[in-house]
């Protein structure tokens, strides 16, 4: 089974920076794409980034030349750079990876989810 961590939510003002982190673990053979999503109180689950591979990297509109996703390999990690935040980008970030395993094939884990908060 695959485990999903995810880390480095906080509290920052507007403006701020912060740097999540999402730690892969379990019986992994190949990471078929690593994406984050985002959900605040009474909105949906939205996709904010996501990378299926070196050619095939997805950003919200929203958040386009603010937030940076990049993949860590020899950890099976993802990280996602958020900058520049804003009010609007408060939420609970959730890590999500399609991974292969020969048991399993390839199947769509989700971490816990962890809180961003940009207040003044």
């Amino acid at each position: 089974q695959v485990q999903l961590v995810e880390s480095g939510g906080d509290l920052v003002q507007p403006g701020g920076s912060l740097r999540l982190s999402c730690s892969a673990s379990g019986n992994i053979f190949i990471i078929n794409s690593m994406a984050w999503y985002r959900q605040s109180p009474g909105k949906q689950r939205e996709l904010v980034a996501r990378h299926s591979s070196t050619r095939d990297i997805h950003y919200a509109d929203s958040v386009e030349g603010r937030f940076t996703i990049t993949l860590d390999s020899a950890k099976n990690a993802a990280y996602l750079q958020m900058n520049s935040l804003d009010v609007d980008d408060s939420a609970v970030y959730y890590c999500k990876a399609n991974i292969y395993a020969r048991a399993t094939g390839s199947v769509d884990y989700w971490g816990q989810g962890t809180q961003v908060t940009v207040s003044s």
